[in-house]
């Protein structure tokens, strides 16, 4: 193979790749960021989960890109793994576009005209949208133009020996064929750049379909390595989701590696061209393995999490208890948004215990749980405000008025709280992975100082739920205690630094904790105060 083959065939990659970004960044732009929400939305049941897959990766011409949302979605709780299955079954149909268009042999001729109307549109049309769209237009043909570069540099190898040799082992034994394929499309980190080079090869004539579909199969076990990569770190059940995209692919592949011949068969007997059987075998591998997996998702379901075993944390993400059909009734809507508000302070309230595990348990697990529901707090105060601000103007009498100022009031307080509480797992976790050392003596200290902040916290939240206001005054006395043991550990703290027996950014990270403890405590008395009308 001559360099200017080889750089012929690289560049004309590169530029398929760069094309396929440009495309799917301007698709994404032009509609706006309504893609995350289209895919928490529309996945109600597996259909319209499988739908809502094959709809956006069209769209964003990357299954990966669909696939790595998906797992992000379901670490942050926004998806269960039943949806996340069925989005990652439509994912991989739609990802079979571009390998469509691109073995149309025609279709090339409309990369030059392409670019030039994606440039215009991208640089000097003014309105934002059609910039966008302009981006994509630019990147499909940059994808065409760099897909007729692969060809034309591959044709040279009709007549080169040791290629032809090799792809005659490839197509005598397609298990090699398939670790061939996978093991391609892992270094492109791509299934679709690795799909359109099979299809040039094909347009080139260096490639026979035999090889091809060994290939092809290959690439759709390769691509789930873009979601195993994403899943690191992840919790439990974004794990489970990105297990599943390569179960589902590997028990495809297998079940089409036993038909082969078969399949084979069937695709020559009904398509001319090699770039087309392949095509049409990669969509039809998709759609088929889709359909066999799709009524057995809850089976599914069940297989990979007997694979990777394990509890997960569940927190229920959204609004529970509001509804705004209740404004009919305002004071049935207020009653709601109570509960709703009750239900963020428990949820706040459990954030300090977990960002304390992570120091007494040495477990840095825990602050995921901590952040997880920190988004769950921070949705529900903008959630609860706007339905509330709503609320306020539906005529309510003066007692309800107060009420609902009162709640407003209480979210702000328990936000702040949930705040407060991922600051001391930030600063537990810092203490860990720096090996930072807290004598036994301020261990005790922090323990005694959580357990009155854990105390006042609680009260205060149940006394906001059942607007008591006996256990309302009780927080507002214990506040000064806890102000008091703030003031005292700290001296104690001072006075070992002037001893020398503390090391010093052991000292920030435990004087910063202390901080955030006592405004935690703050907080708890502001909501004791909103129950007592003393705002």
């Amino acid at each position: 193979m001559s360099m200017e083959t080889f750089f012929g065939a690289i560049g004309g990659l590169g530029l398929f790749i760069l094309g396929m970004q440009l495309m799917s960044e301007g698709l994404q732009r032009s509609a706006g960021n309504k893609l995350r929400k289209i895919l928490e939305i529309m996945t109600g049941n597996r259909f319209l989960a499988t739908f809502t897959g094959a709809f956006l990766t069209v769209l964003v011409q990357s299954s990966s890109t669909t696939t790595v949302m998906v797992v992000g979605f379901v670490n942050a709780g926004l998806m269960n793994l039943t949806q996340a299955v069925g989005t990652i079954f439509g994912a991989n149909v739609g990802t079979t576009v571009t390998a469509q268009l691109i073995s149309f042999q025609a279709i090339d001729v409309f990369a030059l005209p392409m670019i030039a109307v994606g440039v215009v549109m991208h640089y000097f049309v003014k309105k934002r949208i059609y910039r966008h769209l302009g981006k994509g237009v630019l990147g499909f043909g940059i994808l065409l133009l760099g897909m007729n570069i692969m060809s034309d540099s591959l044709r040279v190898l009709e007549n080169y020996p040791p290629f032809l040799e090799m792809l005659k082992v490839l197509g005598q034994n397609p298990i090699l064929g398939m670790l061939v394929g996978a093991l391609f499309t892992l270094a492109v980190q791509s299934s679709s750049a690795s799909t359109s080079v099979i299809i040039s090869m094909t347009l080139a004539g260096v490639l026979e379909l035999d090889s091809a579909l060994a290939l092809i199969l290959g690439t759709n076990i390769g691509t789930c390595v873009t979601a195993m990569l994403a899943a690191i770190g992840a919790n439990l059940t974004a794990r489970r989701a990105a297990v599943s995209h390569v179960i589902f692919n590997l028990i495809g592949a297998l079940i089409f590696l036993l038909i082969l011949p078969w399949f084979t068969i069937f695709i020559e007997s009904n398509w001319d061209t090699v770039a087309r059987q392949t095509a049409m075998a990669h969509t039809i591998f998709n759609i088929v393995n889709t359909l066999l997996f799709l009524p057995f998702v809850n089976w599914f379901v069940i297989l990979i999490t007997r694979i990777v075993p394990g509890e997960e944390l569940i927190i229920e993400r959204g609004i529970k208890y509001i509804d705004r059909r209740l404004f009919k009734t305002p004071s049935l809507a207020l009653g709601a948004g109570e509960k709703e508000v009750a239900r963020m302070g428990e949820i706040a309230g459990t954030m300090l215990e977990d960002s304390l595990n992570i120091l007494f348990k040495n477990k840095k697990d825990y602050l995921k749980d901590v952040q997880q529901r920190e988004e769950v707090v921070d949705e529900l105060e903008q959630e609860i405000a706007t339905y509330l601000s709503e609320l306020s103007n539906k005529g309510l009498s003066g007692v309800d008025a107060k009420r609902l100022t009162m709640l407003l009031h209480a979210i702000n307080d328990i936000e702040r709280i949930g705040d407060h509480a991922e600051n001391v797992a930030d600063l537990c976790v810092h203490k860990i992975e720096d090996d930072l050392p807290f004598s036994e003596q301020a261990r005790e200290e922090l323990k005694s100082m959580s357990k009155k902040v854990s105390e006042i916290t609680d009260k205060a939240m149940k006394a906001f739920k059942e607007n008591d206001h006996d256990l309302a005054r009780e927080v507002i006395k214990d506040d000064d205690g806890i102000d008091d043991l703030e003031k005292e550990l700290r001296d104690r703290h001072i006075q070992r630094i002037n001893k020398g027996k503390c090391y010093p950014m052991s000292g920030v990270v435990y004087l910063d904790m202390l901080s955030n403890m006592e405004r935690i405590g703050d907080h708890a008395t502001n909501i004791a105060q909103v129950v007592l009308g003393e705002f």
